[in-house]
Parts: C-alpha cells; structure tokens; sequence
C-alpha cells in the first residue's frame, strides 16, 4: 500500500500542495494555494464557492469543489454536476495552455450539461454554459470570460 495520506475509512486524502494550475508544488512551496473541502458541499453554497474559486483563477479547485458534489449528488443531478466539473476542468486545460484537452473537455461537457439546457437547476443558466463550452470547444485558445455557473 502506498504512503498516500487517508482517511478513517481508508479513503485517499488529497494532501499534496498545488498550485493555482491545479499543478503539484512540493511542500511548503510559496505558489501552494490553499485546498478545498473535500467533502460534497450544499448546492448553493458549492456553486458560489466555485464561481469564487474560477473568478480567482482556480479552475481546477472549482472542479474539485464540483466534483464533491456530483460523486454525492442523486442519479437524476449527477450529469449535471459532473457537466459543471467538466466546464472546470476545460477552463483548467485553457489556463494550462492545452488546447487539445480545452476542446475535448469543453465538447464533453457540452454534451452532458445538454439534458439540462431547459432548465435552471440550482439558477445555473445550463443554456449559456452549453454555449460557452460549444464555442470553447471551436476555438480553445479562445481567452474569453470566466463562465458563470449560477445567476
């Protein structure tokens, strides 16, 4: 078994330091930002703290805050959930400077937020966040503006 940090229950930790990026720094590295929670947090209060973490320039730590969410989230909201991750993580590999890993993720994102485009769960404006991703998807070098996930 490895020395990977655990919890109670045996669960990986994630107790590695990174970056803004999302990128492992090593201990005590003064480009470390602080983690996240990571347990799944309300609806509500995920989203704002996810729209906070993207509007700092943490993508990959909004994805984490997501991804809490959705790996708790009922069968019927975790498309949606994993589909805001997602959006994430496309901003990640944006901020990166991966434009292949923009487009794939940004295209898969797209196709899960979809069943939810009618609707505003949570006040998230799924219609707006699938167009974001269809036009991140065409052109992932595309510096536009940090999505909006709520409001």
């Amino acid at each position: 078994m490895s020395d990977r940090a655990r919890d109670a229950s045996g669960r990986p930790r994630q107790d590695r330091p990174r970056d803004a990026l999302g990128r492992p720094v090593p201990h005590g590295d003064p480009r470390a930002v602080p983690p996240v929670p990571e347990r799944a947090l309300p609806p509500a209060e995920a989203l704002s703290g996810a729209q906070a973490l993207l509007d700092a320039g943490r993508a990959f730590s909004a994805h984490e805050v997501l991804e809490a969410v959705w790996k708790a989230a009922p069968p019927p909201e975790r498309d949606l959930w994993q589909g805001l991750a997602q959006v994430c993580v496309a901003v990640t590999h944006r901020q990166r400077r991966n434009p292949a890993g923009t487009a794939a993720l940004a295209a898969r994102a797209a196709r899960r937020l979809a069943a939810y485009s009618a609707g505003r769960p949570y006040g998230v404006n799924v219609a707006a966040l699938v167009w974001f991703c269809a036009a991140l998807a065409a052109d992932p070098t595309d510096p536009r503006a940090v999505p909006r996930l709520g409001g």
